[in-house]
């Protein structure tokens, strides 16, 4: 399943969402024109779990910056690319149900849990781990609480035909979060080995749906 939009509308214009989206592909043409080797660059502002709980670092930073640069930092094209997509899709709801504030705040918060979830169970770990995909998953771990049945326009790949339907929140959002923790089970005990932090995503997922009641402004609390 690839989403592509939905069918949820707002009140608000989204102007942090489109300025985080603004934000990260700053920070990824930074990267790509730096003289600097890239991985270099990603060892030296990535979140390496084991500084983070060590404090030793030869890094340029604090370890516990990283937690914040590394949000902002990706691998390429793909990556940078997928984040994106998905905060263009869920970010501007929420966004609009928080207030702009309210939701930089969020967004923070849930890439910080995403990448100390992930620090969690690969204590050891000297590969960093960067990305904004733990923020996201922050955010659809808050859009299927808040809007469970908004319509996803996604598109289905079956073999050589390739349909558009639109399919609830609760599904797409649903289906990818059991991905994401399926693929972290599996992957457990080779947090040396780099590759996707799955963890963080279910993290950051976990992070945005349990804490998003707490986020919204008053007028929206009704339990």
């Amino acid at each position: 399943m690839f989403p592509y939009k939905d069918d949820n509308p707002t009140n608000t214009y989204p102007f942090v969402t489109i300025g985080l989206i603004g934000l990260n592909i700053l920070v990824f043409l930074l990267q790509l024109m730096s003289d600097v080797d890239g991985k270099r660059i990603v060892y030296a502002y990535g979140a390496i779990p084991h500084n983070i709980v060590s404090f030793e670092s030869t890094q340029p930073i604090h370890p516990l910056l990283t937690l914040f640069t590394s949000m902002f930092m990706h691998g390429g094209v793909f990556h940078i690319l997928g984040n994106m997509l998905y905060l263009w899709i869920f970010g501007n709801n929420i966004e609009d149900r928080l207030g702009h504030f309210r939701f930089i705040l969020f967004y923070l918060f849930c890439g910080i849990a995403a990448a100390l979830s992930h620090t969690m169970v690969a204590a050891d770990s000297g590969v960093p781990m960067i990305g904004a995909s733990g923020a996201v998953s922050g955010v659809l771990g808050a859009y299927i609480l808040l809007f469970p049945m908004a319509r996803i326009h996604t598109i289905i790949f079956l073999g050589f035909f390739v349909q558009s339907v639109q399919i609830p929140a609760l599904i797409v959002i649903g289906f990818w979060a059991i991905i994401q923790i399926v693929n972290g089970l599996i992957t457990q005990g080779m947090p040396n080995q780099g590759g996707i932090a799955w963890f963080a995503h279910a993290g950051g997922f976990l992070a945005g749906l349990i804490s998003i009641k707490l986020w919204q402004p008053r007028r929206f609390n009704t339990w």
